[in-house]
């Protein structure tokens, strides 16, 4: 026997197709998904100077994709579409799982 548990052993007889089903509490559980365009430091004198109009330079180019976060995590790199007169975000490239847990340590 080895020392992870599996989750067909925490109700005896559950199948495999059972697990899934009882798994599916988890498609309801909402994520913050959040997109940057970029970022800028600059210094508070700078900041309190900021009004209506004002422009900050961010330090991205305009033809590099965005980041996507999920929870606060990257998952996916995008760019920005227009739909029905609403911003939007046209995935171009989804992390893989592999890079994701990378990215946890």
């Amino acid at each position: 026997m080895s020392g992870g548990m599996d989750l067909t052993e925490l109700e005896p007889g559950m199948g495999q197709n059972d697990a899934g089903r009882n798994m599916d509490f988890l498609l309801d559980i909402p994520l913050e998904i959040s997109v940057e365009l970029g970022n800028a430091k600059i210094k508070i004198g700078d900041l309190l100077k900021l009004s209506q109009g004002s422009v900050v330079e961010l330090n991205r180019l305009t033809d590099e994709p965005l980041e996507i976060f999920v929870n606060k995590k990257l998952m996916a790199h995008g760019e920005v579409v227009v739909v029905n007169e609403k911003f939007g975000i046209r995935l171009t490239n989804i992390i893989s799982p592999g890079e994701r847990v990378k990215s946890l340590t």
